[in-house]
């Protein structure tokens, strides 16, 4: 099946990205993203160097951009002037690498994220080309304003980031992938396998997670699970779960015909 997740314009046959930060080091990071099967892989260009520091170890030596797309994501950043400059530090570094996931944060407490300022930077973005995946609150209508100023993809949390929680709102999740023509993927508060499940029988689009691998007791084994969830809450979904029947029970054999009746 050519089941692909898009994303300006770019085909991808994994719909689970991740992070790669929080790993013991880059040999973990590399094992981690290979069980998890990843294409798609964020790098927090404030935090990880990526060729920015020189004589120190370099993530790009062990997840090279011919064989990742590469995500500069600007984590750690407050206000919309800091993660548009951060971007464009990342173009520069990345030979002109457009796709970038914004996130702007709200305090350093909670990481939730700061919805004007992002809204205001991802304008700032994508008028200067870049190809915007806006971490954001899960509110269908700031979603959709990203949407409109060009974005091209949402990334609603499930929960806080790094709380394992899981997905706490489920029904405005819904909305959002209901109203929202761009891709929808869930990003943070993700901590096993059944919650990446929820997410794409929900109907979202993928999942990015870090935490929920690299603070697994085995995190190579968790990547493995979260590439495996993904897969069957992807396939759940095309299926099309039997309908909900409130207190009417409905046996799985038929009772007409029995032997003896």
């Amino acid at each position: 099946m050519n089941d692909f997740l898009t994303i300006a314009g770019k085909n991808y046959s994994s719909r689970l990205l991740a992070g790669t930060g929080k790993y013991q080091d880059f040999a973990q990071t590399r094992a981690a993203i290979d069980a998890s099967g990843a294409q798609i892989v964020t790098v927090a260009i404030r935090r990880t160097n990526i060729g920015q520091n020189a004589g120190e170890p370099n993530l790009l030596d062990f997840l090279p951009p011919d064989q990742f797309t590469l995500l500069p994501n600007t984590a750690g950043c407050f206000t919309a002037d800091e993660a548009v400059r951060t971007l464009r530090l990342a173009r520069e570094l990345l030979d002109g690498a457009a796709l970038v996931k914004l996130e702007v944060l709200g305090d350093a407490q909670s990481l939730y994220p700061n919805m004007p300022e992002t809204l205001k930077a991802a304008n700032i973005l994508v008028k200067e080309g870049f190809q915007v995946m806006a971490y954001c609150a899960d509110d269908p209508i700031q979603a959709k304003m990203l949407e409109d100023i060009g974005c091209a993809a949402i990334m609603p949390l499930a929960s806080l980031i790094g709380s394992g929680m899981g997905i706490l709102n489920p029904w405005n999740l819904a909305l959002i992938i209901e109203r929202i023509n761009v891709p929808v993927i869930v990003d943070a508060g993700v901590g096993t396998a059944s919650d990446a499940t929820i997410a794409m029988e929900l109907g979202c689009d993928g999942v990015l997670m870090n935490t929920a691998i690299a603070h697994a007791k085995d995190p190579i084994r968790m990547a493995g699970a979260m590439k495996k969830a993904i897969e069957a809450g992807r396939d759940a979904w095309l299926a099309g779960r039997m309908p909900k029947k409130a207190y009417i029970a409905d046996p799985s054999s038929p009772l007409t015909g029995l032997i003896g009746s």
